[in-house]
């Protein structure tokens, strides 16, 4: 029996914590890499046996990883807010901004949906005072676990003066480096490494990254936005929302809104403001 899409989220989110940096669904398979040859495969019996599933390894060629993703990136377009799309695809038309990704291992092409769900919480800002200043004004976005950079690049598209876009893999590095040449940016800053930078604040801050991640870093995520500044976080299951409620409520930001798609969870917090049903 193949994989439904709801298993196949659940899949990404226990092998994301897990280490595997690189998916790609096929129909009712899931193809999950990572960049070492040693796979822990009590790990992997033990996954598989308790969501009633079976696996395969394969030792492949980085490059030809990559180019199997490529041939199967299409167009991503978030309502008319921003398309996404590679360098050899048309230009999408009747959209608010387009972004131009290289298709490689990083994560965030804006086909998952903690990404297209991060993309349209932006757009949802638009006219929203952010600490005095609607987004298309804020000085200062921090990008945290930035990937490809998507999420930075529409930051600075949208107006942002400042963007902090930081991840600790050097692939992510690089491949955002690209793609932020290739989208013009000049005012996004990549930093390589594991933490924000103490005493940094920001009007904005996004983190679009795994449960564990967000809760190991849960305190200096929410210390980063300033008073009356905005954080949205994804990157986490539905059945998880109250756990990340409670987890930065310690930390003085408070939910405003709350979305799902895919079985996948996008949550805007405020420093102030209560849920909105």
């Amino acid at each position: 029996m193949g994989l439904t899409p709801e298993l196949q989220d659940i899949l990404v989110a226990e092998l994301s914590d897990a280490g595997y940096d690189g998916f790609l669904e096929e129909g009712d398979t899931l193809k999950a890499y990572r960049g070492e040859e040693i796979v822990d495969r009590v790990y992997l019996d033990e996954l598989c046996t308790g969501y009633g599933c079976t696996y395969a390894v394969n030792l492949i060629e980085e490059e030809n990883w990559n180019a199997t993703w490529e041939s199967s990136f299409s167009p991503v377009v978030v309502e008319k807010f921003v398309a996404v799309r590679a360098d050899f695809h048309d230009p999408v038309k009747d959209v608010e901004y387009e972004i131009i990704i290289t298709p490689k291992m990083s994560f965030g092409t804006g086909h998952h949906a903690t990404t297209w769900l991060m993309m349209k919480a932006m757009r949802d800002l638009q006219g929203r005072d952010l600490g005095g200043r609607d987004l298309g004004g804020s000085k200062e976005v921090l990008d945290f676990g930035t990937g490809t950079g998507i999420l930075a690049i529409l930051a600075e598209k949208m107006g942002a003066d400042h963007v902090l876009a930081i991840d600790n893999d050097t692939w992510s590095i690089d491949n955002a480096t690209e793609n932020l040449e290739r989208n013009g940016c000049e005012r996004i800053e990549l930093k390589l490494g594991e933490s924000i930078p103490p005493g940094r604040q920001f009007d904005l801050v996004l983190a679009n990254i795994n449960k564990h991640i967000l809760l190991q870093h849960c305190k200096a995520i929410a210390d980063s936005v300033r008073m009356g500044g905005l954080l949205i976080i994804s990157g986490v299951l539905s059945g998880d929302r109250e756990d990340m409620i409670k987890a930065f409520e310690l930390y003085l930001v408070r939910p405003i809104t709350v979305e799902e798609r895919n079985n996948w969870l996008m949550i805007t917090f405020s420093k102030g403001g209560a849920i909105q049903d």
